[in-house]
């Protein structure tokens, strides 16, 4: 038995030491087996010896596989290691660009609070002139607020004067008024007219119709016909809607009629309302054409 092969390839994976041992053991074994035992036992011992060597040479491989592996995770782990020193480095420097920058945060509070102990006397004086000067404020909000509100009541009131005044005005001088818009123009006596109404409309509705401004009956193009007229000072789409509802109740009840807002001002909404809807406008003492501006 060659010994020395054996420690030759016993001696990288295993070392020195081990390698050195067990070929002097195999040696010993081989001598003893030599003296003990048949050539035909020395074969299949032999045989067996040499199986044993294989799978150890197998294991050893295996071995160095997993030490090959080994290897390449410790570098790995050690890049990884140098990445996180780095960052680490780099935290640091984070860390203590942070604590300057507190530094100088903590300086520029000092100052901030040394001014505010400067300004506090004069925050004393403000507040008790703010103080004042909010009731004051106070004071006047209230007096405007009751202004506003008599101002309000006589707004409406004047309003309530103008547009009645008007509504008297126009029911007196409605032939004048519509004379060249209905010929033969007068007023419709209301009395008369809840008769012609009655059995045709509900009383929901008849209350409705009296309630207009003005109603007048005469011809319209050679053609008898009624007008129900709603007068307000400023006319708006309520004024509007009232004419047209009123008049389509006298439609209903089998007249001819004709609805018409006469009033002193119209916004141009208001006029494109009236217009959608065939609402004529009274205003100036005529009746405005379609395309006329106000």
């Amino acid at each position: 038995m060659d010994t020395q092969q054996i420690f030759d390839e016993l001696k990288t994976p295993l070392g020195d030491a081990a390698a050195r041992t067990l070929s002097r053991t195999f040696a010993t074994v081989y001598e003893e087996l030599r003296d003990a035992v048949t050539r035909q036992d020395f074969r299949v011992l032999r045989e067996s010896i040499d199986d044993n060597i294989s799978r150890l040479d197998h294991g050893l491989a295996t071995l160095a596989e997993a030490q090959v592996r080994t290897e390449t995770r410790l570098e790995q782990l050690a890049e990884a290691q140098t990445r996180t020193e780095t960052r680490l480095e780099q935290l640091t420097e984070a860390q203590a660009r942070t604590e300057t920058r507190l530094e100088q945060l903590t300086e520029a509070q000092a100052r901030t609070e040394t001014r505010l102990e400067t300004l506090a006397g004069d925050v004393s004086q403000l507040t008790a002139a703010q103080r004042f000067t909010e009731q004051a404020l106070s004071r006047l909000v209230e007096s405007e607020g009751q202004m506003q509100q008599a101002l309000t009541r006589l707004t409406i009131r004047t309003d309530s004067v103008v547009g009645r005044t008007l509504e008297l005005q126009f029911r007196d001088r409605i032939a004048s008024y519509l004379g060249l818009f209905m010929r033969r123009c007068r007023l419709v006596d209301t009395a008369a007219l809840i008769e012609t109404l009655e059995p045709h409309l509900d009383r929901r509705e008849l209350a409705d119709v009296i309630r207009a401004d003005a109603i007048a009956s005469g011809q319209i193009d050679g053609q008898p016909s009624h007008v129900v007229v709603e007068v307000s000072a400023a006319a708006d789409v309520d004024d509007i809607d009232r004419a047209r509802r009123r008049a389509g109740l006298l439609r209903r009840a089998g007249l001819a009629a004709v609805p018409i807002v006469a009033c002193e001002l119209i916004s141009p909404e208001s006029r494109a309302y009236a217009k959608q809807f065939d609402v004529l406008i009274w205003l100036d003492g005529r009746i405005m054409e379609s395309g006329e501006a106000a």
